[in-house]
């Protein structure tokens, strides 16, 4: 076990080989960890739906049907295809954020390797997705803008605005979660008691902010790299 400020953190307990000292991060052991409680989980609650909801299958069906709407409403009825990625993206953001109020564990959000992946998933789709629907040609054509004599300037331009989605996307997760974490190290340092439950509530509810700026983003990047094929269609 690590001591991290006044929280212990359960981290460096699964070794990446037999060598003595040598050990994993532990946002991938915490990714571990929100893996084997999550998927066990879903899968038995999954084969248990009641006809008549609890009131906790209630809750996880009005988040569905949220991700749903959202989904249809950036994208119409195309959209729904994209709800196992939108709906992974969530639950894993946001139980990633809250595992940081949990004594013992740390958040897997608040290290940038775990957000520059969520990142580059996102990247890839959403061009995947423009590239499947316009064709590649296309596709890398609409990055040279409307004007023809303007192409050797907007073609650049638009790479690196595609490419900062990245940074963007990985920094703002990262640079939120971590910085969260440090104000309630920060306070639990300075005042004990009290001013933390503050900190604790900040991160709470930036919990739910982040997960919804991160998939909202995601969903509007799609919705703009098909956004032609579905004018096509309607």
């Amino acid at each position: 076990m690590q001591e991290h400020g006044s929280i212990i953190k359960i981290v460096n307990i699964f070794p990446k080989s037999f060598i003595p000292g040598d050990y994993l991060p532990d946002a991938i052991t915490m990714t571990w960890l929100l893996m084997a409680v999550v998927l066990p989980f879903a899968y038995f609650f999954g084969k248990n739906l009641k006809k008549f909801p609890t009131k906790f299958q209630y809750v996880l069906e009005a988040l569905t049907s949220f991700i749903v709407y959202t989904l249809e409403d950036a994208m119409g009825s195309y959209g729904r295809k994209f709800f196992p990625l939108i709906g992974g993206l969530a639950v894993f953001i946001l139980l990633g954020n809250l595992m940081g109020l949990i004594p013992g564990l740390a958040q897997p959000t608040a290290n940038l390797n775990t957000t520059l992946a969520l990142a580059i998933i996102s990247f890839l789709v959403y061009n995947y997705e423009g590239i499947k629907k316009h064709g590649f040609v296309k596709y890398i054509k609409h990055f040279a803008g409307p004007v023809p004599w303007m192409a050797p300037i907007m073609f650049p331009i638009e790479v690196v605005s595609h490419l900062s989605r990245i940074l963007s996307l990985s920094f703002r997760l990262f640079g939120n979660m971590f910085g969260d974490e440090m104000v309630v190290l920060v306070a639990l340092m300075l005042v004990p008691f009290l001013v933390p439950v503050a900190g604790e509530f900040i991160v709470f509810a930036n919990s739910f902010l982040q997960t919804f700026i991160f998939c909202i983003l995601t969903v509007v990047y799609i919705a703009t790299a098909i956004e032609e094929h579905e004018e096509q269609h309607s």
